[in-house]
């Protein structure tokens, strides 16, 4: 079956040209448009999409908040948020993974990015683009803890191989270089990032991230 995707931007144009990027894909299909966050809303409720493709400035309702009632409790339908981000604009994009977008992706990437992203997404992996994420985390450290405050009890429930995949996980690098870096298998390490979500309640890894920067477990700039 088809994935279900919604296109959700205030730009017409912008919306136009990702939707021929995405027809033109087999297994992707369109099911909707919104020009704001009140019609995402909307359109979540009434196309149950699988995926929602999320500009975060919007009017009425910013892509942020849109995001967190679409991933929040009590939410209608099980849709995903994949964030685009013009980057060096957006100030809200690590708000927009802690209401619980699944990735972001930049606005120019090539279409055949934009594909895979919705692939992985709708797949209920997270889309965490290793370059993108250490700028991003480094651009915004000034919002991020100081390495002063105590560290949150629940990383003590974590073993000490479990610490180091989180903390390559907040590297932003993918199961197989986390593998090839701590001598395992891609299967061992799928495991070990399963515990890390389930001990910190997290729901994928770029939450776990987000995390790992929050706690002051790894610094921003740091490798």
């Amino acid at each position: 079956m088809a994935i279900r995707v919604l296109l959700v931007d205030d730009q017409p144009l912008l919306r136009t040209g990702f939707r021929m990027i995405l027809e033109a894909e087999q297994d992707l299909a369109v099911v909707g448009e919104a020009g704001d966050g009140l019609q995402a809303l909307d359109q979540v409720r009434a196309l149950q999409p699988d995926v929602v493709l999320m500009d975060i400035r919007m009017p009425r309702m910013d892509g942020v908040e849109a995001t967190r009632q679409i991933t929040g409790p009590g939410r209608d339908g099980p849709a995903k948020v994949l964030v685009l981000t013009t980057f060096d604009l957006d100030e809200y994009v690590v708000e927009a993974l802690r209401a619980g977008a699944s990735g972001f992706l930049l606005k120019d990437a090539p279409a055949n990015e934009l594909v895979q992203a919705i692939r992985v997404v709708a797949a209920g992996e997270a889309m965490l683009a290793p370059s993108i994420t250490r700028r991003l985390l480094d651009k915004y450290a000034g919002h991020l803890p100081s390495g002063e405050e105590q560290v949150p009890d629940t990383l003590g429930t974590l073993t000490e191989r479990e610490v180091e995949v989180l903390k390559l996980v907040a590297r932003g690098l993918s199961n197989a270089e986390i593998a090839a870096d701590l001598f395992v298998s891609e299967t061992t390490v799928k495991t070990h990032v399963g515990h890390v979500l389930t001990k910190l309640g997290l729901r994928d890894r770029v939450q776990a991230a987000v995390y790992a920067y929050e706690s002051g477990l790894v610094r921003p700039g740091a490798q």
